[in-house]
């Protein structure tokens, strides 16, 4: 049975698909996406039934990664496998950030995912289970204009590697950092000028000159969690060779 976080849509979905499609039992989780998390557990049932069910908590406030862990526990009394996919995202201005804003992205990036894995942890050795966390290839080169959202997706590289440490030899961890897979909402709009030579700017930074797909990252997180019987602490970068270009 696998629990992943932030599997209403985008990424996040196709890797619930991945794992439904290979016959795993999947609980959705979702902040607001309820309708979309709904609709997809639908899809699941409809193939397969009884395969899917969707919970819904605030990973950012103080007890979401408990009350998560409580509520999947409660409903298919397993947990074999936890995607930690789910992630706010959005600018913050260096000299202007909020403390509201520090406490909403440290804690939909990392601390519920930390207290999420804590509340598991007992649960995933009696299973021999694993974590795959979904990072990003920032975490390791700053972006301008993100410093929050940059230093969460780092603490969240450290997160694996130490609960590598803490939750072996019972428990893998690993994780994934993506790339430009997904155009991100703002980005969404194909008929605009502007956008279109933002995407483009992007894609020439990318050594393979193309976004990759989420199947991929799915794909990964599969191996990372089923097939790595010797891999943990590991972070791979799947991001078409941008995290090699320095411009």
């Amino acid at each position: 049975m696998a629990l992943i976080t932030g599997s209403a849509r985008r990424i996040g979905a196709a890797i619930a698909r991945k794992f439904h499609d290979r016959s795993c039992r999947v609980l959705l989780h979702c902040r607001n996406s309820t309708a979309e998390a709904e609709a997809l557990a639908a899809e699941f049932n409809a193939r397969r039934a009884s395969s899917a069910a969707v919970l819904s908590a605030d990973l950012a406030s103080a007890d979401g990664g408990e009350q998560l862990a409580r509520q999947a526990l409660a409903h298919f009394r397993r947990v074999d496998v936890l995607v930690n996919n789910a992630s706010g995202f959005y600018p913050t201005a260096f000299g202007e950030v909020s403390a509201e804003q520090w406490d909403d992205l440290q804690g939909s990036n990392l601390r519920g995912h930390f207290f999420l894995g804590q509340a598991l942890a007992e649960e995933l050795r009696s299973r021999g289970g694993a974590i795959v966390n979904i990072g990003d290839i920032w975490a390791d080169r700053a972006r301008r204009g993100y410093p929050v959202y940059t230093i969460a997706k780092a603490g969240l590289g450290a997160m694996t590697r130490s609960l590598a440490l803490e939750l072996a030899p019972s428990v893998r961890v690993n994780s994934v950092a993506p790339g430009s897979i997904l155009w991100p909402e703002h980005l969404a709009d194909d008929t605009d000028p502007e956008i279109a030579e933002a995407r483009e700017q992007i894609l020439r930074s990318i050594p393979m000159r193309k976004p990759g797909d989420p199947d991929q990252i799915a794909d990964l997180c599969w191996f990372l969690a089923v097939e790595a019987s010797y891999m943990t602490g590991q972070t791979v970068r799947m991001d078409g060779g941008r995290f090699l270009n320095p411009g």
